[in-house]
């Protein structure tokens, strides 16, 4: 009998969808996997061990009986520990499981303390975060970190296909791309002069997108996709001081196209990641969050919506007057609106995706397009039920006096002169817009803290890793 080296996602693969000749060379020979234990029970007469090699997010079922002179061996292996098996596979149409393996040898490889914190009960996402280097072994995080995989070559394959090019854009830099000064300081150990080794002040970057556009000028359609730093001391679960950034530059683009590209780009993730991660997907939808799977459709049937910001504040105005209830309750044209804010008019107004355009100048970045009302400017952000601000874009300002006028007023044109070049050397209307991709990847799996879809997450007051 022939001896098949397989792993966990083949045997499912092969078992499910794999045509009759494909199931017969597996039924007739034996196989051969190395993974962990998941649980291990045992009655004295026939033994049951959930294995997986993390390969797919369903475990195989491993049998062993009594007659195995393997039995006490097997019966022993604990939680957690790496094992080496062969067996026959038999297929279980009338189980939970379509098939399981009968185990004729097995050894360990690796054996498991007692104290392994990861037994057969549920955990609190609190006490797993203490422990970011075995929580990936549970099912939670093991869906989460194959859907982040899989979501990162989505949005890799969504820009490639449609010819942009990928740009690497720099982590140090001497420039605050927001202007909000939330910034965290690169030093070196020089006590006299901690910022010698560049002969200047600089800092790790907020964002890309200052580094990303000059390059939309010679290639037309880019993205930068990488880590930002935000020195916020913002306790919540949304906020984290490193996380990454998905920015998109497109030249002669202008705010309808970039709301365009939006759309076409979350659109398409949701869709890949179902399609890709469905056993992923069924358990969020069955132990996280019982109206994802029905939310994420509603979005990808969905027409996004349009609305302008002055349009949305007489709708939440008429909605106090009617009686609703907002934390601040205090609605003026030029206020950032919250969350709550944000979430009535997806939710409750146009009850699908809107996308919030024509900011008031004054609350929104300095590289934004000012619109001809001199009050305005030609940003979008969208919102989404459950969750408000996923993406936020804009058109550039791409004339110079005015781009210039706005950077003077606010003190950072010096060491910001070469952005400002790009104005003046063949520029153009061009428009992006960024993507928090955690919080793009919350959405998708109805996760509620930044902290559990990071694998080493960075936030204020907390750091082990």
């Amino acid at each position: 009998m022939e001896l098949v080296d397989i792993k966990n996602f083949d045997l499912f693969d092969i078992v499910l969808y794999g045509d009759d000749e494909e199931k017969e060379g597996l039924l007739n020979n034996e196989v051969h996997l190395k993974g962990w234990v998941r649980t291990n029970r045992a009655n004295g007469q026939i033994g049951f061990i959930e294995f997986n090699d993390g390969t797919y997010f369903k475990n195989v079922q491993l049998v062993y009986s009594k007659d195995n002179p393997n039995y006490e061996t097997l019966a022993a292996f604990r939680n957690g520990c790496a094992i080496d098996v062969k067996g026959k596979v038999v297929i279980t149409p009338e189980n939970k499981q379509p098939f399981e393996i009968s185990v004729t040898e097995a050894t360990l490889l690796g054996d498991c303390d007692e104290d392994y914190p990861l037994q057969k009960k549920r955990h609190t996402f609190e006490f797993l975060r203490d422990i970011a280097h075995i929580r990936p072994r549970g099912n939670t995080f093991q869906a989460v970190f194959r859907v982040r995989s899989v979501l990162s070559f989505a949005i890799h394959q969504f820009f490639q296909e449609r010819g942009f090019i990928y740009v690497h854009t720099p982590e140090i830099t001497t420039n605050d791309g927001e202007g909000a000064g939330n910034v965290f300081d690169v030093t070196t150990h020089d006590t006299k002069d901690p910022f010698s080794f560049y002969g200047r002040k600089v800092n790790l970057t907020v964002t890309g997108q200052l580094h990303v556009e000059p390059f939309a000028l010679a290639f037309r359609d880019v993205y930068t996709f990488g880590p930002v730093f935000r020195a916020e001391h913002s306790n919540t679960v949304r906020h984290a001081s490193e996380f990454w950034m998905i920015e998109p530059e497109m030249a002669f683009c202008d705010l309808n196209g970039n709301m365009n590209i939006i759309e076409e780009c979350i659109k398409y993730c949701i869709a890949y990641v179902k399609e890709a991660c469905p056993e992923e997907m069924k358990f969020f939808n069955s132990m996280i969050d019982n109206t994802l799977i029905e939310r994420l459709d509603h979005v990808l049937n969905s027409e996004f919506k349009k609305m302008t910001y002055t349009e949305g504040i007489e709708l939440l105005k008429e909605a106090v007057k009617n009686g609703v209830q907002f934390e601040n309750s205090n609605i003026e044209w030029g206020m950032d609106l919250q969350s709550e804010h944000e979430r009535y008019l997806t939710e409750k107004v146009v009850n699908g995706p809107l996308f919030l355009i024509n900011y008031p100048r004054e609350i929104k970045a300095f590289y934004m397009k000012v619109n001809e009302d001199n009050k305005t400017v030609a940003a979008c952000d969208l919102l989404v039920p459950a969750v408000g601000e996923l993406v936020g874009g804009s058109q550039r300002e791409e004339r110079y006096d005015v781009l210039k006028s706005k950077m003077d007023e606010m003190g950072i044109t010096e060491g910001l002169e070469w952005y400002l070049d790009t104005r003046k050397y063949g520029g153009c209307v061009h428009s992006g817009f960024g993507i928090g991709f955690d919080r793009l990847l919350m959405y998708i799996t109805g996760m509620q803290n930044i902290r559990d879809v990071q694998p080493y997450p960075r936030t204020s007051n907390s750091i082990k890793y």
